[in-house]
C-alpha cells in the first residue's frame, strides 16, 4: 500500500477508534450545498461526517477489529462518527434524510454490535440518553415513594385517632 494510503487509513482508524460508533451513508445524489448542510447539522449533534474511499474504509475498519462489515460497500459512501451518543446523530441524519431523501442510511456499528439501517432509524426514534435516565429515576423512585406513603398512613391514623380522642375528653 502507498503511503498516502496508510496516512489515510491511519487517520480513519484513529476516528473509528475515538467514536463509540460510526454509520455508513450513501451520499450519491447530494449537492454540494446539502452535504454542507448535513455537515453543519450533525455537527450540532456532536456528529461528523467524512467521505471515504471503499477501499480505504475496509482497511481502516479491519484495523479497528471490525473484519466483516456485513456486506459489501458500494457506491459513493460516507462515515458519520461523533463523540457522543449515537440517538442524537442518527435522529439528525434520520431528519436530514426524510426531508432530502437522502443520504441513505447503509448500516452502522455500535461498538462492536452491528445495526441495519433499521436499527438506526429506531435508535433515532428513541428519546435523549438524559430524558432515558430521568424516567428510569421516575421509576425507581415511584414505588420508595408509595412505600414511604403506606408506612406513614398508620402513624398519621393513630395520631389522628389520639389527638381525636384527647380532644373529646
Amino acid at each position: 500500500m502507498r503511503l498516502e494510503k496508510k496516512q489515510i487509513s491511519a487517520e480513519y482508524l484513529e476516528r473509528l477508534q475515538s467514536s463509540p460508533y460510526f454509520v455508513v451513508v450513501d451520499y450519491n445524489g447530494l449537492k454540494v450545498n446539502q452535504f454542507a448542510e448535513l455537515r453543519s447539522r450533525l455537527s450540532m449533534a456532536g456528529g461528523e461526517v467524512h467521505v471515504v474511499k471503499n477501499s480505504i474504509f475496509k482497511i481502516a475498519a479491519a484495523e479497528a477489529g471490525i473484519e466483516d462489515l456485513g456486506e459489501p460497500l458500494r457506491g459513493q459512501i460516507a462515515i458519520v462518527v461523533g463523540d457522543q451518543e449515537i440517538s442524537v446523530a442518527a435522529k439528525a441524519l434520520k431528519n436530514f434524510a426524510e426531508e432530502f431523501e437522502k443520504p441513505t442510511i447503509l448500516f452502522g456499528f455500535m461498538g462492536t454490535e452491528r445495526l441495519d439501517a433499521d436499527g438506526i432509524r429506531r435508535i433515532a426514534d428513541l428519546p435523549p440518553l438524559d430524558q432515558l435516565r430521568a424516567k428510569l429515576v421516575g421509576l425507581i423512585n415511584t414505588p420508595a415513594t408509595q412505600l414511604a406513603t403506606i408506612i406513614k398512613t398508620p402513624a398519621r391514623q393513630l395520631a389522628q385517632l389520639l389527638k381525636a380522642k384527647s380532644e373529646k375528653e
